[in-house]
């Protein structure tokens, strides 16, 4: 539980030194800017701004770097809902729905909506650690290879919830993306799929694969438009409509708990992060969900699910690096890079010998979200307008900047061109009714169940007995079984309750106003 004095003394040094204050609104427009543009992140700008942090004392260069962290988490979703472009790939379940909001008009809406997720995510995360920051750090420690695997196994059902046509094409694009993924160097050490060319050694590059899946497919299908949106009285910013959207969230506390609760529970875990957690709370909804034909559609519950989630992993990687000295990912790691400039290790002893530096933290990042939410319903405003650019404007700017950015991930020819080849293979699926998310998330999850599944039978010696030793890994997959399971049981019900099954109504674009404030869930 939380440590009073040091809880007070940790207050104390937020209050008596302005340095990290200043340092914060800058970081979080770095976030928001290097989120928003396709193919940079927040850990590309963190590596970016690190040197400047040797000048500053540890606390305001800790607060620094977490506010780029906070301004990106949420940055994302900027490019994800205005044009079909996940900024990061813990915003990729926020184009599934957040996209079809902004096609309809809604695109400010959608905006608030997000930004409203992210902040209520972000902050009930850090409240969790400040709580139970020993606690997480434990539990952590006792997962293993096989409960890694039946995570990813969970992340990788969600192609079958995005089925909305053909469940064969689904599952076809869901396989595709597997094999995309195993290509490269095995957990093993063995080469599949590299064909002899050095460049695929490490694999196919995922975020270049990612953009060229995503964003360049789809500027290939606007092409034919003149427009993001097609009513010339939708495209102006409304700011009204951000605040609307920023209320609107809280319209669904169930969804909002439940994304913010896998976010923490799945970020915490090292390797794994927001991608993860951001399709699993899109899952879990959808799943829930009494109407799941509108997802897909414009459900702003989609967003809500997908933004809470990936923004509160944010506290649970915090919380491995600060108890364990184990970075969440790759914005954690430059983090524990920023610990070694300054001579500082984290883990249980840096807890015990400087609670009151661990606590300043996590207050100061509980501040940087109520920062966000003003900071970013102003960048909001201004990045609502790219509606209004022409698409014979927009669609080669984009395109030219995702080039960009692909070649400063991979530093070579081999992401410009991961993303021209995934692109056209993006756009044929798309025209062809295969859903492009089910690659993705296969590419995406689809080699990290894979590696887990080996080290888990190395550790067993192929024994299958092993899982009844490992009850975390037990209820986890109960879970999933469950989560499987329950559409399928309320779908028969509803037919023995009606005699017949009733035909899925026309998918509405937008749940309706009143029926969201209705709605809890």
């Amino acid at each position: 539980m939380i440590d009073l004095p040091a809880l007070a003394q940790a207050c104390g040094l937020l209050l008596s030194d302005w340095r990290p204050w200043v340092v914060v609104p800058p970081g979080l427009l770095i976030g928001l800017v290097f989120g928003a543009i396709p193919g940079l992140s927040a850990p590309i700008a963190m590596a970016v701004f690190l040197p400047l942090t040797m000048s500053m004392d540890f606390l305001p260069a800790i607060m620094f770097l977490t506010s780029v962290f906070t301004g990106g988490g949420f940055g994302g979703a900027v490019p994800a809902v205005l044009m079909n472009v996940p900024g990061t790939s813990a915003a990729v379940a926020t184009t599934f729905d957040g996209y079809p909001m902004a096609r309809q008009g809604h695109h400010s809406r959608a905006l608030g909506l997000a930004l409203a997720a992210s902040c209520f995510g972000a902050a009930l995360g850090y409240v969790l650690l400040l709580l139970l920051v020993d606690p997480i750090a434990e539990a952590v420690l006792l997962l293993g290879p096989l409960e890694m695997f039946a995570i990813a196994a969970w992340g990788l059902t969600l192609i079958a919830v995005l089925n909305e046509g053909s469940f064969a094409k689904g599952l076809l694009a869901g396989i595709l993306g597997v094999v995309i993924g195993m290509i490269g160097m095995s957990a093993r050490g063995d080469m599949r799929g590299t064909l002899g060319m050095l460049a695929l050694i490490d694999g196919i590059p995922r975020i270049p694969a990612l953009i060229g899946f995503f964003a360049a497919s789809e500027m290939f299908r606007l092409m034919r438009n003149d427009f993001l949106v097609a009513d010339a009285a939708h495209r102006r910013p409304q700011f009204g409509a951000i605040l609307r959207g920023l209320r609107e969230a809280f319209a669904y506390p169930g969804t909002l708990l439940r994304g913010s609760l896998i976010g923490v529970g799945v970020g915490a875990i090292p390797g794994v992060g927001a991608a993860v957690a951001n399709l699993l709370s899109y899952a879990e909804t959808k799943r829930r969900a009494a109407d799941p034909a509108h997802y897909g559609r414009g459900e702003p519950r989609g967003v809500v699910a997908s933004e809470s989630a990936n923004s509160s992993s944010e506290g649970g990687s915090m919380a491995t690096l600060l108890a364990l000295g184990i970075p969440g990912g790759s914005a954690t790691a430059v983090m524990l890079g920023a610990f070694a400039m300054h001579n500082v290790t984290g883990g249980p002893r840096f807890i015990a010998e400087n609670k009151d530096i661990v606590y300043a933290i996590i207050l100061g990042n509980l501040a940087q979200v109520v920062l966000l939410l003003g900071i970013g319903t102003l960048f909001l405003f201004g990045a609502a307008a790219l509606v209004r650019i022409p698409v014979r404007f927009l669609v080669p700017s984009v395109l030219v900047l995702a080039l960009l950015g692909c070649y400063s991930i991979t530093g070579t020819m081999a992401g410009p061109v991961t993303m021209v080849a995934c692109a056209g293979l993006g756009y044929w699926m798309r025209q062809n009714g295969y859903p492009v998310a089910a690659v993705v998330i296969g590419l995406l999850l689809g080699p990290a169940a894979e590696a887990e599944l080996l080290r888990s039978i190395q550790i067993s010696g192929g024994d299958p007995s092993f899982i009844l030793t490992r009850p975390i890994a037990m209820v986890i997959l109960l879970l999933l079984a469950a989560s499987l399971l329950y559409p399928l049981l309320r779908r028969r019900g509803t037919r023995r309750g009606g005699g017949t099954a009733r035909a899925a109504p026309e998918a509405k674009p937008l749940v309706r106003r009143d029926e969201a404030r209705n709605e809890s869930a």
